[in-house]
């Protein structure tokens, strides 16, 4: 797909630990930009949820408890 941009653009992705959005809490951040010149730059962050992520979970996106342990939790990140 070609997009014909006049500003950059942002997309971003969220893996939780879970579906439920009252609950469950965020454990990786992703962006990506794209320039209307065709550059782009990406970044993602880990994130301590501070809960435990279930295994069903895990098996979904590869996240686990351990991969989040020493990682900032969102409250440090925002």
């Amino acid at each position: 797909m070609n997009l014909k941009l006049e500003k950059p653009i942002v997309f971003f992705d969220l893996e939780t630990t879970g579906v439920q959005v009252a609950k469950d809490r965020i454990v990786e951040i992703a962006i990506l930009k794209v320039f209307p010149n065709g550059n782009k730059e990406s970044k993602t962050w880990l994130v301590n949820p501070t809960i435990p992520i279930p295994e069903v979970t895990t098996a979904i996106h590869g996240i686990s408890d351990e991969k989040v342990a020493n990682e900032p939790t969102f409250k440090e990140l925002a």
